[in-house]
């Protein structure tokens, strides 16, 4: 009897160890709104990810979110493993600025920047408003609260000596809910930060009259020379109903992003599983059309995390 209960405690202890010791690490990535293109793109990593599941062990899901300044957050208190944000609110971050005064988030590391944003102000035709300075006295959606979006329009806002005051009323709805809004007259406009083509746009063109307002002018030029992560972009034309030409504007870089203490094989996986099926990657959404494996390097405002860097370093993108 002896003999036999100390078979079964063997072979109890044989299979918690086999069990452990092929468990699945899961990962999660923080996006946006299911709308906009951060989803997608989280969704589009980890299809690739989980393509090598049975090998590497790792499973990735993602979560749809607040965006930006969520991700970052939820990111410091370990709630995901990594999470998609905009340059400027990530420099923000590191440097305890803006949403994050006084409270610098230090283990904050940057995977890859994937693709440009582009700060696109939605109007409605009937709404007059040709210019960026046309917004005062309308009712505009800055964004919602926790989301890069509303940092940077804030910031746009200082820069042009305005805020939300200057508004007859400032929205906050997330970006799902912002066409519906536009149709229904609650706002006359909407910023929205975000990779082109979006569905969002597209689903605000298909129920309303809009067109896309330019963002431009001394005061725009001034403050892409003083923030190093802003560059001047133009959404391209004849992508949404109601906007034929290119329309100037500026942006940063979308950027996969996540923690030092986040492991290194984690983050080395995912760099392999993307990199390695570049072009099936590029053609999952028509945002990533232009981008390289070079450019997958231009725009991080944090440090590389040294998974990432591994990978980088062994294919000779990073010198």
């Amino acid at each position: 009897m002896k003999l036999f209960n100390k078979k079964l405690i063997s072979l109890g202890l044989f299979a918690s160890l086999s069990s452990s010791a092929f468990a699945a690490e899961f990962i999660t990535i923080g996006t946006g709104g299911v709308t906009g293109t951060y989803y997608p793109t989280g969704g589009a990593i980890c299809k690739l990810v989980n393509i090598y599941k049975k090998e590497t062990k790792i499973r990735c899901s993602v979560e749809s979110t607040d965006g930006s300044v969520y991700n970052i957050n939820t990111l410091n208190a370990k709630e995901i493993d990594f999470g998609i944000a905009q340059s400027d609110v990530i420099y923000d971050a590191i440097n305890g600025k803006g949403k994050f005064k006084g409270k610098p988030v230090s283990k904050i590391r940057s995977v890859m920047a994937i693709y440009p944003e582009l700060l696109t102000l939605v109007t409605r035709k009937d709404a007059n408003i040709n210019t960026i300075y046309d917004i005062k006295n309308k009712k505009i959606n800055i964004g919602n609260p926790g989301s890069g979006n509303e940092a940077t329009v804030l910031t746009l806002l200082d820069k042009l000596d305005m805020s939300v005051n200057d508004l007859k009323y400032a929205g906050k709805f997330k970006s799902s809910e912002m066409p519906d809004a536009l149709r229904d007259k609650k706002i006359d406009g909407y910023f929205y930060m975000v990779g082109h083509p979006t569905a969002n746009i597209k689903d605000a063109s298909n129920s309303t009259d809009i067109k896309i307002t330019p963002i431009t002018g001394e005061k725009i030029d001034e403050l892409i020379k003083e923030k190093p992560y802003f560059a001047k972009a133009n959404v391209p034309g004849s992508i949404y109903k109601g906007s034929p030409t290119a329309v100037p504007t500026f942006g940063v870089k979308a950027v996969l992003v996540t923690s030092e203490d986040v492991n290194e094989k984690a983050v080395y996986t995912l760099v392999k599983a993307i990199l390695e099926n570049f072009e099936k990657f590029k053609n999952l959404h028509p945002a990533y059309a232009d981008i390289t494996k070079e450019s997958l390097l231009d725009g991080i405002t944090a440090p590389l995390h040294d998974g990432a860097k591994k990978y980088f370093k062994e294919k000779n993108i990073l010198k």
